[in-house]
C-alpha cells in the first residue's frame, strides 16, 4: 500500500501535469491506483517516430519520490522491447542515480528524449529507419485495440475513428481527389468542354456549306449578266 507521502506527492504532480503539459506527451494515473501511471509518447517531427502514438506504463513504489519508478512500453515501436523494463538513469534500473527532486514531468520528458535518441541501453532494440515508419503508422491502431488504452485514453481512440471514416471517404469516393486536383491546375489544362466541342464541330460544315451555295449561286448568274 501506498505511503500517504506518496500518495499527495503523486497528486500535487497530476494536478501540475494537468496545468502545464508536456509536450507530446499525454499520461494520466490508473482510476483504481494511483501508482500505475499510462502515458503516450507522440513521436518528434523530423524523426522516424513521426506520427507513431506510443503506448505505456509507469509504476511508482509505494516509496516513492525515494525510491524511483519502473517504466515499460507497450506499443511496437523499433526503439524499445514491449513489456520490458527500460533501463534509464531515473528508472528502478539505476536507484543509485535517482533523484528525489525528479518529478512525472521530468521522467517523460526523459523517455521521450531517450526515445528519439540512438543511445542503446538494457530493454533497448536496434531496427532501419523503414521499420521504425512502418511501426510509426501503425501505432494507433495498435493501442486501440486494447482495453485500458481505451479507457483511459479516450480522445485517442476518437482520432483513430476519425482517420478510419476519413480514409474510407477516400477509398469510395475517389472523384472527391481527382477533383480537387483538377481545380488546381491552370485553366489552359483543364479538361475540354464536350459540349461545346460539339457546337464548334457542327458549326464549322454549316458555314462552309453556306459559303459553297454563295459560290455556285453567282457561277450559275454569270451567263444570265453576260446576256
Amino acid at each position: 500500500m501506498a505511503e500517504k507521502a506518496c500518495i499527495k506527492r503523486l497528486q500535487r504532480e497530476y494536478r501540475a501535469l494537468c496545468k502545464e503539459p508536456v509536450s507530446n506527451v499525454t499520461a494520466r494515473p490508473s482510476p483504481n491506483d494511483i501508482l500505475e501511471w499510462h502515458y503516450v509518447l507522440e513521436g518528434s517531427e523530423g524523426t522516424p517516430f513521426a506520427g507513431g502514438y506510443y503506448y505505456g506504463k509507469i509504476k511508482f513504489p509505494p516509496e516513492y519520490p525515494f525510491k524511483p519508478p519502473g517504466i515499460s512500453m507497450t506499443t511496437p515501436n523499433g526503439r524499445f522491447m514491449t513489456q520490458k523494463k527500460i533501463c534509464l538513469s531515473m528508472s528502478d534500473f539505476h536507484p543509485e542515480s535517482w533523484n528525489p527532486m525528479w518529478s512525472v514531468s521530468s521522467i517523460l520528458t526523459g523517455l521521450l528524449s531517450f526515445m528519439m535518441d540512438k543511445s542503446p541501453t538494457t530493454g533497448s532494440v536496434t531496427t532501419s529507419i523503414a521499420e521504425k515508419q512502418r511501426l510509426a503508422k501503425s501505432s494507433l491502431a495498435f493501442n486501440c485495440k486494447n482495453p485500458t488504452f481505451r479507457k483511459i485514453f479516450p480522445e485517442y481512440v476518437e482520432k483513430y475513428e476519425e482517420q478510419q471514416v476519413s480514409d474510407q471517404s477516400v477509398i469510395e469516393h475517389p472523384s472527391r481527389v481527382l477533383t480537387a486536383q483538377e481545380r488546381s491546375r491552370p485553366l489552359s489544362e483543364k479538361i475540354d468542354n464536350p459540349i461545346q466541342d460539339k457546337k464548334n464541330k457542327v458549326e464549322a460544315p454549316i458555314w462552309m456549306m453556306l459559303l459553297l451555295v454563295s459560290v455556285v449561286g453567282i457561277v450559275m448568274a454569270l451567263p444570265l449578266l453576260q446576256l
